[in-house]
């Protein structure tokens, strides 16, 4: 993927938005143009009218193939901006005793990143060495912060049925989707990619194991509800619909004793026994909380972390799930792909129906609509990646903490941790720096950690707490993390972002790259 190299000069992030080609709204299975075929592709087959993938296998009539090749587009951009930085900054490594080195750095950098190094690492490396741990964090929060502006300014995954699918989901009987995924960063791309949903469409809230708290949930619910009475959003109270809450757990194909949900010990009995723990202990909350008839319904669904395929568990007539009653959506797709569009919906139609005889209308029609979905992103690891990922396990490039990142949207993109305070998610963030360990530390890279703490701009001081929060988790990190820290394997930059603007960037506060904050050498 190219970018658009502009610098800010006055800004030591200097921001260098990423540029996609082709990158126009397009949707259904329209011709993609010969730009939008990713360099690293080898040119797909066709037989006859009907696509086959890279890994010989035939698609699915359902398969949005234009649909595809954007999204690939776009993942395989900002990835490539990240997996950039070590073969640059080696390149860059090489030249540090060189005459003009600081010119020729920039010029590297500016070509290759888009934007500029920080000055005074560049011209302290005649005195011993080149700070590469602190250019690196530094490059990595720099990219992050190129990619997050080229999000909220560009909207570049913006979903083509984004203004249907809130009238879809109450036609459907609900007017809220609550999704609680696990919070493995090969889960992140699960709205966007997986399910194939307008990512600002739905409530998501990532927890280790997708252990969602039942208080948060049920705190969003009073909220969601106060709103339908006192705002008629997303529609009245007196309108026949419920809120559904969703876990999404995880398993591996590939790998299943290993590259599993580490919070469940790659158990994927455990892993969904304990989503359905918890959504049955939300809905008796609820229940038990309120009068009148005050209830929600559920959904629970699986992924296969290694082909995106994911496994429905169909609810009954009353509304409760099984873990041995499901729906797999790789069958279908496998079992469907030899007929055309309207035989595959069919038989979606009569499997989801089949599985949970009973099953509520409006939740079949919406369980139909996931596994269509599906089926597309299914093709789309088919054809760019063969069967499986190879990266069936972690290869996140960055950790972030805190609250907010709703435009992470890309699979093994960045390790989460949900946090208010370090304390009460000292296992998820220990969790990270183990994974980091392997992936950076152990190599001599920086573990780069953003911590965020998106706020309402329409509340009196808001943002000014979202900031002290900033600093106390980071002064809490860099502690708990101290040896790491001094020895400058571990930096933190610091982000706030007022989340009522759907355009709003995000604003660096500090960052321990920089010399005044230390963070080792």
């Amino acid at each position: 993927m190219q970018r658009i190299h502009r610098h800010n000069q006055g800004d030591v992030f200097g921001r260098a938005p990423l540029r996609r080609p082709g990158a126009v709204g397009v949707t259904g299975n329209e011709v993609a143009p010969a730009t939008a075929t990713p360099a690293t592709m080898s040119a797909p087959a066709r037989s006859g009218s009907r696509f086959v993938g890279r890994a010989g296998s035939m698609a699915n009539p359902l398969v949005r193939e234009r649909e595809n090749a954007r999204l690939y587009e776009y993942e395989r951009g900002v990835k490539d901006a990240f997996d950039t930085i070590v073969p640059v900054l080696k390149e860059i490594s090489a030249l540090q005793h060189e005459a003009d080195f600081e010119r020729r750095a920039q010029d590297i950098a500016r070509r290759e990143f888009g934007f500029e190094l920080p000055a005074e690492i560049l011209a302290d490396a005649w005195i011993d060495q080149l700070d590469m741990r602190r250019l690196y964090a530094w490059c990595t929060f720099q990219t992050y912060r190129t990619f997050c502006d080229d999000f909220f300014s560009n909207d570049p995954l913006a979903a083509d049925d984004a203004n249907s699918i809130e009238g879809f989901l109450q036609t459907c009987g609900f007017h809220t989707l609550d999704i609680t995924p696990c919070a493995d960063g090969r889960l992140a791309h699960l709205i966007r990619y997986v399910l194939r949903l307008p990512h600002r469409a739905v409530r998501r809230k990532s927890y280790a194991g997708a252990l969602f708290s039942i208080e948060d949930s049920l705190q969003k619910w009073q909220e969601v509800e106060l709103s339908r009475f006192r705002e008629g959003r997303p529609n009245t109270a007196d309108a026949p619909t419920r809120y559904l809450k969703m876990v999404a757990y995880h398993f591996s194909s590939v790998d299943p004793h290993h590259e599993g949900c580490a919070a469940h010990g790659s158990d994927d009995a455990k892993a969904a026994g304990a989503g359905l723990d918890l959504l049955n202990g939300f809905r008796e909350a609820v229940e038990n909380s309120f009068c009148c008839g005050a209830s929600i319904d559920l959904l629970l669904i699986g992924l296969d972390t290694d082909t995106d395929a994911i496994r429905v568990h169909v609810p009954d007539a009353a509304g409760q799930l099984s873990l041995e009653r499901y729906i797999d959506a790789l069958d279908l797709y496998s079992s469907t792909a030899m007929g055309d569009a309207d035989r595959a919906r069919h038989d979606i139609h009569d499997a989801v129906r089949q599985s949970a005889p009973g099953v509520a209308e409006g939740m079949a029609r919406l369980i139909e609509r996931l596994i269509e979905n599906n089926f597309s992103q299914i093709a789309y690891v088919r054809t760019n990646h063969g069967q499986h990922y190879a990266d069936i396990g972690h290869a996140e490039r960055f950790i972030g903490a805190g609250v907010g990142f709703e435009e992470i949207q890309l699979r093994n993109l960045m390790y989460f941790a949900y946090l208010d305070t370090v304390e009460e998610a000292t296992a998820d963030l220990d969790v990270g720096i183990k994974i980091f360990t392997g992936l950076n530390i152990r190599h001599g890279l920086p573990a780069p950690i953003v911590v965020r703490f998106d706020y309402h701009g329409n509340v009196p001081g808001a943002r000014e707490r979202a900031a002290q929060r900033c600093a106390r988790v980071t002064n809490a990190i860099t502690a708990r993390y101290a040896d790491q820290f001094e020895r400058g394997l571990l930096h933190v930059m610091q982000v706030v972002r007022d989340c009522k603007s759907d355009h709003a960037e995000i604003e660096v506060l500090d960052c321990t790259v920089n010399p005044r904050q230390g963070g080792g050498h």
